[in-house]
Formats: C-alpha cells, sequence, structure tokens
C-alpha cells in the first residue's frame, strides 16, 4: 500500500488559477505563494464579505487516541464527495504546527485519498504564517523588556509581567526560563516562559479579527502585564501594535490550495484545540461561505474540546454557527473508551492489538462515549452525523455494533466513511446524509443554543462546560486562580467567554479517565487573560501550554536525500 507522501507525490497538481476559477475566484485575485499555493489579496476578500453566505459544516469526533481518528482526513474527503456529487463545496482547515509535525502527528494534511497538496510545503513552513505570528509576539516581548529597560514609563511591576515568548516547536525544557542574566546590559532579571506559537494569543488574534481593522486593535489591547498601581498595562501603551500588525500583514491573508481531487480548499490559522480555541480563521470562512454553498470545517480533538469552542468562542465572534456537525469516530477509538488497551488515555497499543476483534469493547466505548459527544453537541440545536472512519482491520460486527448505538444515542444519521482509501467516492454516503441535514436544519429556521448568554459571568461558563459538557460534579480553584480572576473581573473582564485548557484525551482532567467519567471535580490551576483576543483562558490540571516531544519523535524517521527530496515517515 502505498504511503501518504508517495500518493501525494504522485498527484498532479493543477494550477492554483486553475482552482482559484472553480470559486469564482480570477488570477488576479491571487497572490502566488510557491507551486500550488496563493493567498487571496485583501481587496478580494473584502469584496466577497458581503455575498450571500452558504452553509457551515462543522467536522468533530470523540476524544481523540494517540493512533489518530482521521478528522482531517474526514473533513477533506467530506469536500471531495460533496463535489463529486454535484455541490458547490470547499474546506477551511488549520495550518500544521511544526510541534506535533515533528512531534507525534508526523503531518496535517490529511492522508491516503484525502489529503491537500501540496503536502510537503503544507506541512513544513508552508507559506510562513506561523512564523509571522511567531516574530510578532516575540516583538512585543521584546519590546516590553526593552521598555522596563528604557525607564519605565508605563511603571509595569517586573514580578507581573503576563505575556511570555513563543516558539512553533515543542520544547519542555523551555517552559520555565530566566531572562536578563549577564547584568544591567542585558536588561531587566526575571522569569519568563515559552508557549508554543500555537498557543499565543496573537494567533488567537488572527483568526477571530474579521478585518485588518479589527486586527490592529485587537493587537493594540493585548494586556501584556500589571503596573506597580495594579492597573493592567497594554501593548498599545508600549507602542508596540502597529508594528506587530506590520508583521501579521501577509498572514492575515487567508491560504487557497487543492485536495487529491483538485478541490479548492483553504488553509488558515493553527490554534490548537486543548490549549487554545483550536479553529481557523473566521476571514478564511467568510470567504469560502462566499464563494461556494457548502463549507466544511473542523475543530481541533474531540468536541469537548474544539467544537465546544467553536460554539462559545468562533461562533460568537463570527455570527456563524453550524448548520450540521459530523462525528468522526472509529472502531479503534471506541475499543480504546471500552477499555480493551487499561486505562491509559495516552497509551499506544500495538498493531496487533488495534487489530484484534473486540465488539464488547466497542459497544462499551460507543455506549459511553460517542453517546455523550453525540448528546452534547445535539444540545446545541444542530443535526449530529456520525461519520465511521474504517479501517482495513474493522470487522463487519465491530461495525454494525457502533453503528447500532450511535443511532441510539440520537444520531440524525450514521455512515460508514472510506474516504482515507478511496477519496471522494468513499465519502458520499457521507456527503448525501450532510446534504439533507443540512436542507432539514435550513427548514427548521436555523435553531442555535448555546450553553449561556455571552454575557454570563467568567465562573458560570466555567461551571457550565465542566459540568454540562464534561458532566463534572463541578470545580475546584485553587488560591492562585481566584486571585487571577478577581483582578480580570476589576479591570472590566469578567464577561469575557471562556477557552479552557485541558487534556484532549478525557472528558475530565485526568488521561486516564477514558470513556465517559462521571464523579469528578474540574481543578482550575490558572486563569490567563486574552484581552486583545477576547477571552479568559482557564487552565486545567496539570495541562502544559508548551508540550513535550515523545520518547521517539516522528522527526527521528525523516530526512533529506542529495536531490533535496524529504525521505522518512509524513502520515
Amino acid at each position: 500500500m502505498a504511503t501518504d507522501l508517495e500518493i501525494a507525490r504522485a498527484a498532479t497538481l493543477e494550477p492554483i488559477e486553475t482552482i482559484a476559477w472553480k470559486l469564482g475566484i480570477s488570477s488576479h485575485e491571487l497572490f502566488p505563494m510557491g507551486k500550488g499555493m496563493a493567498k487571496i489579496t485583501w481587496e478580494a476578500l473584502s469584496e466577497r464579505f458581503s455575498r450571500p453566505q452558504g452553509s457551515l459544516v462543522l467536522v468533530t469526533s470523540v476524544n481523540p487516541t494517540p493512533f489518530g481518528e482521521g478528522k482531517t482526513v474526514t473533513t477533506i474527503g467530506l469536500t471531495q464527495a460533496l463535489c463529486a456529487i454535484g455541490q458547490s463545496a470547499t474546506c477551511v482547515i488549520r495550518e500544521p504546527s511544526m510541534g506535533p509535525v515533528f512531534g507525534i502527528k508526523g503531518g496535517a494534511a490529511g492522508g491516503g485519498q484525502s489529503q491537500v497538496l501540496p503536502m510537503e510545503e503544507i506541512n513544513l513552513h508552508f507559506t510562513g504564517d506561523l512564523h509571522a505570528v511567531t516574530s510578532a509576539h516575540n516583538l512585543l516581548s521584546a519590546l516590553l523588556d526593552n521598555h522596563i529597560k528604557h525607564g519605565n514609563a508605563c511603571k509595569l511591576d517586573p514580578t507581573r509581567i503576563f505575556w511570555p515568548r513563543v516558539i512553533d516547536m515543542n520544547d519542555r525544557a523551555l517552559r520555565n526560563v530566566t531572562i536578563g542574566l549577564g547584568g544591567p546590559a542585558n536588561g531587566h532579571p526575571r522569569q519568563d516562559r515559552f508557549d508554543i506559537t500555537a498557543a499565543s494569543e496573537v494567533m488567537a488574534i488572527l483568526v477571530l479579527a474579521k478585518d485588518y481593522a479589527d486586527l490592529r486593535t485587537r493587537l493594540g489591547n493585548i494586556v501584556i502585564g500589571q503596573s506597580i498601581e495594579g492597573n493592567p498595562v497594554k501593548a498599545e501603551e508600549i507602542e508596540a501594535a502597529g508594528a506587530m500588525a506590520l508583521l501579521l500583514r501577509n498572514a492575515f491573508l487567508p491560504n487557497l490550495v487543492q485536495t487529491l481531487e483538485g478541490n479548492p480548499a483553504f488553509i488558515h490559522g493553527g490554534p490548537f484545540a486543548n490549549i487554545a480555541h483550536g479553529n481557523s480563521s473566521i476571514i478564511a470562512d467568510r470567504l469560502a461561505l462566499g464563494a461556494a454553498d457548502i463549507v466544511v470545517t473542523e475543530a481541533g480533538f474531540g468536541s469537548d474540546m474544539g467544537a465546544e469552542k467553536f460554539m462559545h468562542i468562533k461562533a460568537a465572534n463570527s455570527g456563524k454557527a453550524p448548520d450540521c456537525v459530523v462525528m468522526n469516530v472509529t472502531v479503534r477509538s471506541m475499543k480504546l473508551h471500552g477499555g480493551a488497551f487499561g486505562s491509559r488515555g495516552g497509551y499506544r497499543p500495538s498493531q496487533e492489538e488495534l487489530d484484534a476483534e473486540n465488539i464488547d469493547a466497542v459497544v462499551r466505548g460507543a455506549q459511553g462515549n460517542l453517546d455523550r459527544h453525540i448528546r452534547n453537541m445535539a444540545g446545541f440545536g444542530m443535526p449530529v452525523i456520525v461519520s465511521i472512519n474504517r479501517f482495513a482491520a474493522d470487522t463487519d460486527g465491530e461495525l454494525e455494533a457502533l453503528a447500532a448505538a450511535a443511532r441510539v444515542s440520537g444520531a440524525h444519521a450514521v455512515t460508514l466513511t472510506e474516504v482515507h482509501a478511496k477519496g471522494g467516492e468513499g465519502g458520499e454516503p457521507l456527503a448525501k446524509a450532510v446534504v439533507s441535514a443540512i436542507q432539514d436544519h435550513v427548514a427548521a429556521g436555523r435553531p442555535f443554543t448555546p450553553l449561556f448568554v455571552n454575557d454570563a459571568p467568567i465562573m458560570d461558563k466555567v461551571n457550565g462546560i465542566a459540568q454540562r459538557i464534561y458532566k463534572a460534579d463541578g470545580v475546584m480553584v485553587e488560591n492562585k486562580a481566584k486571585k487571577q480572576l478577581a483582578t480580570i473581573e476589576s479591570w472590566g473582564y469578567g464577561h469575557l467567554p471562556v477557552c479552557m485548557a485541558k487534556t484532549q484525551y478525557s472528558f475530565s482532567h485526568d488521561a486516564g479517565q477514558l470513556g465517559a467519567p462521571v464523579g469528578f471535580t474540574i481543578p482550575v490551576r490558572e486563569f490567563r487573560l486574552n484581552a486583545g483576543a477576547g477571552f479568559i483562558v482557564a487552565v486545567l490540571g496539570n495541562m502544559m501550554t508548551m508540550p513535550g516531544l515523545p520518547k521517539r519523535p516522528a522527526a527521528a524517521d525523516m530526512d533529506m536525500d542529495e536531490n533535496g527530496q524529504l525521505t522518512g515517515v509524513f502520515g
């Protein structure tokens, strides 16, 4: 069987101008960024914002497993399938981060016959957007420390600096650092930390901003620290926002690429869903929705992560809720959540363990984990379609048991999806179910019911998500977090949405609690104010905003030959 890399290299790229034409975008509206890649000019973007908007489909999943469930594969494959049955469709997905690419995932451009191209370039640097975010973020860090050294006119308290540094790599050694050592010429010594770029507030701003003016305003509203008088100090006050905006000028423009079957696809923004809000950009959605009848997008990790944040953060900013939710699930994920491989969420079973038939474990996983995900998403008011992403080792008995359980849980439809092996053809049942569900939702008046009103108090939102999405008994706020929240509220930010940062492997804060855990309390370790992005980050349990590399990173299997061609695993 051909590898993802071999499939991608065998494909013939259509000219990017041809891909753009399929969406009614002319060649003069493109900003070429290399072979098969282009950004869309601002003039073309702004002109399409006022057009009638199509329907949005949100692809999410059950709690993920280390061996992957193929959510991006499903997103791309569904787009190909919709086009194959005659629909005007495109997709909007997130950009890969170097951290996961060289860490566990090894790539984030789909797989098999459902990929976006050029796959190698997309996974390695792409159009430089994440590097621009890194540079803009660290420019603010540099200007902040320079401000303190040269008089500190804003009276920043060096012990109460909130703004970290970032790097687009998994590097646990940078989680806690000391800077400014070596004497006065090197600045004021203080403790600092690094986050991964995908967790940067600048990244969140990039994907939530509605236009250039909004981007510039949000950057200026970033709260970088506290003054010695106890007041918030913003990026605008140290004259940083304008230069940051310049570094993001091109990164703010969405990227156009193509699927293996020559369908248009947008890739823009890359926030993680476990430590950020986990969705692609609002402007890419708006562009796509103005150019196609159906737009497929994905939210990171399980529905308790990216999809919940889509409903309460992204939709609140964009004003656009989904018309349909696709719940991606696999037999092997249900085996794990049904206890077939022990009780540890991060465990990577052998191929023999994965392939062994275990209908009982599939049923237990589906009646617990899948059931909760379906009911949670249905509670927001839109139809939920369960897409069973088929793997070669799945048995008929396992697939039938999983489908039956999904129907009992209230799925609007259940389909068997084979887009990895068959491309668009393997996703046609899913595509037809999606079209039907969209029609039903539109006919019903497009109901959408968030868990709470936008201006509800912070703790109401934290408790609402913990109890209604995670099914926790409640939350326990640590003393440090209580003080942080009191400060945030005293500054007038107590109405903002909440972005929960927790493990992706469980509904709880503990990766070891698989399935559908109950009887637990969520510990809130820290509150972080992202005033520019417009939300509060609640850090739960031992969640880290700088990931670490696994014992054997994906990078260990990557190399380059004498002709500069990538070799090794990239899948």
